[in-house]
């Protein structure tokens, strides 16, 4: 029997290998670094005349929230050049899509606009599409509320938690407008009959005085992703829940309830009956889930 030698050529394989996902801890700690750089830009221009623009949804823009957001943006490339971006102002620049990090440099411009140090600034990180990391940084106010999955959430640096209310006749409710409330069909009347307490401390403000159990509630439309997106790693948290008006857990959906979780199912019922305006909702939602087609696409930084 003869054999014939048989010689094989090994070819090097051309997979890269998967880089792991950053820990939570360090994805945190850029987020909130990141958040803080962003803060301080807008401080500059804070309380001076500020004039602004429309954008194509209505809302109104700055140049400094163009400004903090390259400050947000420059701080996390810093870090992770290859991540994905997507910001309120420049849009998205595609990167790694298991990491995409969502900035709002300016929650509640109309505040910033009018000296009202109400405003914030808002980063999140979502992995593999769950929303991870969240932070809502006050500039003016020197606040900052964090969290990270599994790692608790904190104000300023310690343990934050939300309220132990459990009745409505209780309750602390926020909204951000009244009016645009009820345009969703929600008689305002309806849920200041049914709390103690009703405010206007809107936006991501609002939200963290949720998270650190100073209110009991906050009910609000129109939100878009970058709005959300760190409201919910942040309220779960601290111990309380973050939903749309159907009660799922949603980052894309434009109206949405956060609340000490206690209550939460209550306020529900209460807007369960609501008459929605689809056309606002659509105009305000500005993106629908699984889609970033409204947002512009922006060239990446060379690192």
């Amino acid at each position: 029997m003869r054999f014939r030698t048989v010689s094989l050529i090994v070819m090097p394989s051309t997979d890269r290998p998967v880089p792991t996902l950053p820990p939570l801890t360090a994805l945190l700690r850029v987020a909130r670094a990141a958040a803080r750089a962003g803060g301080r830009r807008t401080l500059e221009a804070f309380g001076g005349r500020v004039d602004a623009e429309k954008k194509w949804d209505g809302s109104p823009v700055t140049a400094t929230d163009r400004a903090s957001e390259a400050e947000v943006r420059r701080v996390i490339y810093q870090t992770y050049p290859t991540h994905t971006i997507v910001g309120e102002e420049g849009g998205v620049s595609e990167g790694d899509p298991r990491v995409r990090w969502i900035i709002d440099p300016i929650d509640g411009t109309k505040s910033f606009i009018h000296g009202v140090p109400l405003y914030s600034v808002l980063v999140a990180v979502a992995l593999d599409g769950r929303p991870s990391v969240g932070v809502i940084h006050l500039p003016a106010l020197g606040e900052t509320v964090d969290a990270a999955t599994g790692l608790g959430c904190h104000w300023n640096g310690r343990s934050a938690h939300v309220s132990t209310t459990s009745r409505l006749k209780d309750a602390t409710l926020l909204t951000t407008s009244v009016r645009a409330l009820e345009a969703e069909g929600i008689p305002f009347r309806r849920l200041s009959s049914a709390t103690k307490t009703q405010r206007g401390w809107g936006d991501g403000y609002g939200f963290a005085l949720v998270a650190t159990g100073r209110v009991d509630a906050m009910v609000d439309v129109g939100l878009k992703i970058w709005d959300s997106a760190p409201l919910l790693p942040i309220l779960e948290e601290a111990g309380g829940r973050f939903t749309d008006w159907a009660g799922e857990r949603s980052i894309t959906s434009p109206n949405v309830l956060g609340s000490n979780g206690l209550l939460h199912d209550s306020f529900l019922r209460l807007l369960e009956s609501s008459e929605p305006n689809p056309r606002a909702s659509r105009a305000r939602s500005g993106l629908r889930p699984r889609s970033w087609s409204r947002v512009p696409r922006q060239r990446r930084p060379v690192p």
